[in-house]
């Protein structure tokens, strides 16, 4: 499939592709849209930045179109749910640019914020929710939203939903959803939890899975640099400050240690701001605002706020500390090499954290170049047989042991090498733009 204009899809919304610049789908885009044209329920595996949010807001709006009728009061007759704020608003926002030539009233709803403008929104109903698991089940308790009419369900990042303890939420959203609906799951990873979760929800779906796992990352320039914990600091100055680091994401297992390295940067004379789940929902949006349009040149993140960092052109991975799970590493080197781009993922490994490594090599199928020509290598934590710590934060997201640390740039470690992120509430109507410029589907 070479053009959009072969998924024949609505005028209205095939003229918003062409002003996005949208020519060519993606795979899953290619593979999922026919299937949820005719109906179907579908199970998408794809990681995120492969275009999935416009693999399912596209077919989505379709329908809307070819069956027009006002939403009831309260009620929603297509409910996105995902993981967390930041994601939830991007979603919004495309299906914002999508129907920009079309009558949609859409809504997003999360916590973190009031719930005045959200209440609101909600009063007359909407053709588009997309919503938080848990301020979705508030709203609904109070009676001031009603998902009896519900036509279209979609479970976005539902492996990273399970992850963050939001599978009993989901539960209960089910079970007040009516039987007859299409039901759309997609996922990054397919643990046997997802696999559950989509025999109980799907009825007879199609599967569409584009770029295996340990194929995401052959874009990505990898590396890792042994480094006792106490310099950590320091090497990821020395790492920022290169001019080949345009925009970068520095990964913390810890929210305390993201401020901490955000806060080192700055006085440094790096543009930094942290981004993780104690921020307010303000100060998550001026961040990630600022990481946009170019004027925060360094984001540092955890791992629950990965996913929702939806930039094409980050440069740069830095992993502070290595994830406890194999899989949030897939996730998070996959902020950079977007929309066919290279980048570079280069992390920290301390002798603690040694055991990590391994577990993550072998997710990836192949060993991580090791760079030993800069002035931090240490061979203790090379060398280290440590058990790993014992977090106390649960799988991917942010709990753990931490440190501290003392300038070379190295955008891309050279030499020596071995071995191989929208308001919460308020509807909308009708289309509105993007932030960010967005140059292809999300």
């Amino acid at each position: 499939m070479t053009s959009f204009a072969e998924l024949s899809l609505a005028e209205p919304i095939q003229k918003a592709l062409a002003e996005e610049g949208y020519v060519t789908p993606t795979p899953i885009q290619a593979g999922s849209i026919p299937h949820l044209l005719n109906g179907r329920d579908l199970l998408g595996l794809a990681q995120t930045g492969t275009g999935k949010t416009a693999a399912f807001a596209l077919p989505i709006l379709d329908y809307l179109l070819k069956n027009r009728r006002p939403a009831a009061p309260k009620g929603v007759r297509v409910l996105v749910l995902a993981p967390t704020r930041e994601l939830a608003s991007q979603i919004d926002d495309s299906f914002a640019a999508y129907a920009r030539h079309m009558k949609l009233t859409h809504a997003v709803i999360f916590g973190g914020v009031g719930q005045g403008r959200q209440v609101e929104a909600m009063r007359r109903g909407v053709d588009v929710l997309v919503a938080a698991p848990g301020r979705l089940l508030d709203l609904i308790g109070q009676g001031y939203i009603d998902l009896s009419t519900l036509e279209i369900l979609v479970l976005d990042e539902a492996d990273r939903m399970l992850d963050m303890g939001f599978v009993r939420d989901i539960r209960r959203i089910m079970a007040l959803l009516p039987e007859k609906r299409q039901t759309l799951l997609f996922s990054a990873t397919m643990p046997q939890s997802i696999n559950e979760l989509a025999h109980s929800l799907l009825k007879n779906p199609a599967t569409v899975q584009v770029t295996p796992e340990s194929s995401t990352v052959d874009r990505i320039r990898q590396a890792v640099m042994f480094i006792d914990a106490e310099n950590k600091k320091d090497a990821t100055l020395m790492l920022v400050d290169n001019p080949k680091v345009v925009r970068a994401v520095v990964f913390t297992l810890m929210k305390h240690e993201a401020n901490k390295v955000a806060e080192f940067l700055n006085k440094k004379g790096i543009t930094a701001e942290a981004i993780h789940g104690n921020k307010s929902q303000g100060a998550r949006e001026r961040a990630m605002s600022g990481f946009r349009n170019g004027n925060v040149k360094v984001l540092v993140a955890t791992d629950i706020a990965a996913r929702g960092i939806d930039v094409d052109d980050v440069t740069h991975v830095f992993n502070y500390d290595l994830p406890n799970v194999p899989e949030s590493y897939v996730h998070r080197i996959g902020r950079t090499a977007r929309a066919g781009r290279e980048g570079w993922a280069v992390s920290l490994c301390d002798a603690e954290q040694r055991a990590w490594l391994k577990d993550i090599e072998k997710k990836i199928g192949k060993p991580i170049p090791v760079v030993t020509d800069h002035p931090y290598h240490s061979d203790t934590a090379q060398a280290s047989t440590q058990r790993p710590p014992v977090l106390g934060g649960g799988r991917g997201g942010g709990g753990g042991q931490r440190r501290g640390g003392g300038g070379r740039p190295g955008g891309a470690p050279s030499g020596g090498s071995r071995g191989g992120a929208s308001h919460g509430g308020g509807q909308r109507r009708g289309g509105g733009g993007r932030s960010g410029g967005a140059s292809r589907p999300r």
